[in-house]
């Protein structure tokens, strides 16, 4: 008997989606460095046919320097809402004393609606495209401005930011943009993608990962959206979601298999999403303590935290201190928390305020100096960001050529040093 059109063939859609997930992809979205092939490097004063030149000596860290490198990230649940043209994004970009950083990392949850059509079909490319176009926009919207007018194209080009990495699992989507002329210093960018939801491996929860390195350092952003519900013991799930997105994801070695594959075994790593965890306090509790401002009582009833304080997730990891108000859960275009009046509908969950929106990091050489939200009210979620510096080593040797170089042509050094340079895209 023939289908029907249109008819959805769930089977292969589901074992399609598993085996994608399971083998992870590289497939992402990035702009691309253009006419490298054209360029011939020679490096001054560097003898490699000497007998007693020794690569391992030049990149040894006793060669190495040690540069800050300012990075913005944010997280926003955008609730299946598509972003208007004119949407301003000025209030999220803002961050203190309004100077630009180096590395911009967007995460968003909900791209698209979490409908079965939207989970277990492909991926919308025209959504990625849509914020993507918000955000380039809005981070080059003065480069031009502030060189006085300036028509060249390479000028500007340097000058602005470049998309390293765009991927969309679902609803999740990550956005890295770095700085133009940083571009050429980046390597190794890999993506993986872990589902942890519907039937432990559909996309519609669960987190994208990104892996660059940067000079000499390895960078892992981590985009999540774990498990929902404020029932007693759904803290528990979203655990063992952590667990499985940590325990899942995996990147490629790399030609030399010098490179980390976990995701806590990179240099600077940093989480950002929708996590989901709720405050175990009654519902009226809540409320009252929101009106009131009091969000150290909040914070101590927090379940994120107090997971984290039992050592049941996160060992470790670190958040800066939250001193503004829960994230969710906001009527649409308001600024009233759902169920705080009549304006839920008869039945519905009132669903208390909770901080679901986190950002969070791991290891050394990352210091947080800007934790905070903002006021948008496109979603029943408020957007949170963060601003850190990253301690970055540099090659001493490398740092001495850049000013013989255009940033383009810089791409070439390390060919002509016989290092990999594995542009996995």
């Amino acid at each position: 008997m023939p289908r029907k059109l249109g008819e959805v063939m769930w089977p292969r859609l589901i074992a399609s989606k598993i085996l994608r997930k399971t083998l992870g992809s590289n497939n992402f979205v990035a702009d691309f460095p253009s006419g490298l092939e054209d360029y011939s490097i020679e490096l001054p004063s560097l003898d490699l046919e000497s007998p007693n030149y020794n690569s391992n000596s030049i990149f040894s860290d006793h060669n190495k320097e040690t540069n800050n490198y300012k990075l913005f990230t944010s997280t926003w649940n955008v609730g299946g809402v598509t972003p208007t043209d004119d949407l301003n994004m000025e209030d999220l970009l803002q961050t203190p004393n309004h100077t630009p950083c180096d590395i911009y990392v967007f995460g968003f949850q909900e791209v698209v609606p979490l409908r079965a059509a939207n989970i277990l079909g492909s991926e919308k490319s025209k959504i990625c495209m849509k914020w993507n176009s918000l955000i380039r926009k809005s981070l080059n919207k003065n480069i031009c401005s502030s060189r006085g007018g300036v028509n060249s194209t390479e000028s500007s080009v340097r000058q602005g930011f470049r998309c390293l990495i765009s991927k969309q699992m679902v609803g999740i989507l990550i956005s890295v943009w770095v700085r133009a002329d940083l571009h050429s210093f980046v390597r190794n960018p890999s993506v993986s993608c872990v589902g942890c939801g519907i039937m432990g491996c559909l996309g519609n929860k669960g987190a994208i990962s990104v892996r660059f390195r940067l000079h000499e350092t390895s960078f892992c952003f981590v985009c999540s959206h774990l498990a929902s519900g404020g029932k007693l013991g759904d803290e528990k799930i979203r655990n063992s979601n952590v667990a499985e997105i940590f325990s899942r994801t995996s990147f490629p070695k790399g030609p030399s298999h010098d490179l980390a594959r976990k995701i806590i075994d990179h240099d600077r790593v940093i989480l950002l999403g929708d996590l989901n965890y709720r405050i175990s306090l009654p519902e009226h509790k809540i409320r009252v303590l929101v009106d009131k401002e009091e969000w150290n009582m909040l914070l101590e009833n927090d379940q994120l935290k107090k997971e984290i304080r039992e050592g049941q997730v996160f060992e470790g990891w670190h958040e800066g201190e939250i001193n503004f108000a829960p994230t969710y859960k906001y009527n649409p275009n308001s600024d009233a928390y759902y169920g705080s009046s009549d304006h839920g509908k008869k039945g519905e969950k009132k669903r208390a305020p909770a901080w679901c929106d986190r950002i969070m990091w791991y290891g050394e050489g990352l210091k947080q100096h800007f934790y905070s939200r903002t006021e948008s009210k496109l979603s029943d979620h408020r957007p949170v960001k963060a601003v850190f510096t990253s301690q970055v080593k540099v090659l001493q040797t490398v740092k001495g050529f850049r000013s013989f170089f255009l940033s383009e042509r810089f791409d070439m050094i390390p060919n002509r040093l016989k290092i990999p340079l594995n542009h996995e895209f």
